[in-house]
């Protein structure tokens, strides 16, 4: 299909990364508590129930502002190597990095210099498990809505993802399929860091690809990131992607239905696994905006084991202003 149809039917950018953890609790706390996220769903990984599935967002819950964890006590610490994602960037607003910094290393993180990539203030942090995240400040964030009961002011509220790093051996492949198969236009180089983005730009659509020659193979476990998803309009467009992508030559999973988005997975030429998931139907299919992320929520097919399931997880205690 020619270039003018595929415009119409636009990969529009970060629709969430997931990455793995280790105890739910700590994580929770870091998240919704220093980070001030919103708890937005409080489920299981349907392919192991017995373990959580924690999403965090903006106030709503918006496509764009999802980080998602599978958490694993006593999972051994991952490591970033060649063919993954190794580093989400938060978009937050101007003037907040200081904030930011001040906030963190009361809460005994340490945080790097704040330093510059293509124009924008950045520094990077860690959180308990190693998870290599930063900050970087941008312009306001269309359809972001901070979440009223957050720790952390509405004026210095992470505003959602605003790009991931994917560390590659060699480059080339990488950005040949961002470039020409998912049509990210190229924005800029500095060093063995180049920018791709989506459309016009903005917070969550952006992916740097950083060249790394020496790196040695990872490990996704604990503090490593699992997939990083882009998000479609809708059904029709992921089955336009799916065909594309096969016609590329991917190998391309069925489609899967995650409850609140659809999904398709593969895994770009370097290696890391990417998905495409659909906007709707959105997290509030399940329970009511004002108490997302307030229970556990099971898909039908596993409510039977609920009193099983709920005997087995972790029990959790949400942090002051965490939802």
């Amino acid at each position: 299909m020619g270039l003018v149809e595929n415009n119409m039917r636009p990969i529009q950018g970060i629709h969430h990364v997931t990455a793995m953890s280790g105890a739910p609790q700590a994580n929770l706390d870091f998240y919704a508590g220093v980070l001030g996220l919103r708890l937005v769903k409080l489920t299981v990984n349907y392919d192991d129930p017995g373990t959580y599935h924690l999403y965090y967002g903006d106030g709503r819950g918006s496509p764009g502002t999802i980080l998602t964890f599978f958490p694993w006590p006593g999972a051994m610490r991952g490591r970033n190597g060649a063919g993954m994602a190794t580093e989400i960037v938060f978009s937050a607003p101007a003037g907040s990095l200081e904030y930011w910094q001040e906030r963190l290393q009361q809460a005994g993180v340490a945080t790097g210099a704040v330093t510059e990539r293509f124009g924008e203030r950045v520094f990077a942090f860690q959180d308990s498990d190693g998870l290599r995240l930063a900050i970087a400040e941008s312009a306001a964030v269309p359809g972001y809505q901070a979440w009223g009961e957050s720790a952390v002011p509405a004026a210095y509220a992470l505003q959602g993802v605003h790009s991931v790093t994917l560390t590659e051996a060699d480059a080339r492949a990488t950005e040949k399929h961002l470039a020409e198969v998912m049509e990210l236009g190229e924005v800029g180089r500095e060093g063995t860091r180049a920018r791709f983005r989506f459309g016009d730009g903005g917070a969550g659509r952006m992916v740097d690809v950083v060249q790394d020659d020496q790196a040695g193979r990872g490990r996704v476990s604990a503090g490593a990131v699992h997939h990083v998803a882009w998000r479609v309009a809708d059904d029709e467009t992921e089955l336009y992607w799916q065909g594309r992508l096969m016609k590329d030559g991917s190998h391309v999973s069925p489609v899967m239905d995650r409850t609140y988005f659809h999904s398709i997975y593969w895994r770009e030429p370097g290696g890391v696994l990417f998905e495409i998931a659909t906007d709707p139907p959105g997290f509030t299919v399940d329970e009511a905006m004002e108490s997302l992320g307030g229970k556990l929520i099971l898909p039908q097919w596993l409510e039977p084991m609920r009193e099983d399931l709920e005997g087995r997880l972790p029990k959790l205690t949400l942090p002051k202003g965490g939802r």
